[in-house]
């Protein structure tokens, strides 16, 4: 099993060599593993740390009930080969206390789509990876591309913050029937699961428009979404890295809608051609 470990000194004792880290919240799944199974040849630690974090949650927001499944969590960590797992308690991630915490201000890019939605949720996702990447002190950490936005907002802090962390993204890994997996999933009934499969299935229609040019695409996948009957907060298609996407170029068709319960994000890369009204010109 891996070495669990709770606070700095432990971790520091823990760690040795090159260092590749996995953050998670634990309600470990199969997207997850897939991380895992990548970071693990890119460095001799692998850790991986286990943080539900409170400060990226708004106030009437999940954090109570999000799911804590830690010996579950551990088991798989062990069939990766997980070496450390990090999962320190509030007092050591905040030792100010919550009201008294340094946060980090995602920019401009923290306040469209995930962050018009949630307004304080990347300002707490960028502190709890600034203070992960301080205190596990990796050389490269993995991120799945599902929170498309999420991992574009970290790369860039990364980069500016001249944090000397090698940011890797992670295709999406899906159920059978398309959905993305997320530790939320479990809160769909059967109903609700059938029906959510519509938003993976909207992506792909947009990806088959994408020839069509950037009209085509939203029109595309809104036409599916509608046809499940899913309102969604936002369907929006955007360059890679999150401005206004162009015809003839790759883009990033992204989607946040609520089934039921939970709140469910999926995006896609798609390649555009000319809108169709230019073809020919």
């Amino acid at each position: 099993m891996p070495t669990v470990v709770r606070t700095a000194a432990e971790l520091r004792a823990a760690t040795s060599g090159t260092v590749a880290l996995v953050p998670t919240m634990g309600a470990l799944h199969d997207g997850h593993g897939s991380l895992m199974e990548h970071a693990r040849p890119l460095a001799e630690t692998l850790v991986v740390s286990i943080f539900v974090n409170p400060t990226q949650f708004a106030p009437e927001e999940d954090l109570d009930a999000y799911p804590r499944t830690f010996e579950a969590d551990l088991e798989r960590c062990d069939a990766a080969g997980v070496d450390v797992v990090f999962a320190p308690t509030v007092e050591e991630m905040y030792p100010h206390g919550l009201d008294g915490a340094i946060m980090v201000d995602p920019g401009p890019l923290g306040s469209i789509l995930e962050g018009a939605a949630r307004p304080t949720h990347f300002r707490g996702v960028l502190t709890v990876v600034a203070k992960l990447f301080g205190l596990v002190r990796p050389d490269v950490a993995v991120f799945g591309e599902k929170d498309y936005q999420q991992l574009t907002l970290i790369r860039l802090m990364a980069q500016e913050l001249c944090l000397g962390v090698d940011v890797v993204g992670c295709p999406t890994v899906r159920e059978a029937d398309g959905l993305a997996m997320s530790s939320r999933n479990r809160y769909l009934t059967a109903s609700e699961r059938e029906r959510a499969a519509a938003i993976s299935a909207a992506l792909r229609a947009g990806v088959d428009a994408g020839p069509d040019g950037p009209e085509a695409v939203l029109h595309a996948a809104g036409k599916v979404l509608a046809d499940a009957g899913i309102d969604p907060d936002y369907l929006v298609l955007t360059s890679p890295d999150l401005g206004p996407a162009e015809a003839g170029r790759e883009s990033r068709l992204l989607v946040a809608a609520r089934v039921g319960r939970p709140r469910l994000l999926d995006n896609c890369a798609v390649p555009l051609g000319a809108d169709a009204k230019n073809r020919g010109k």
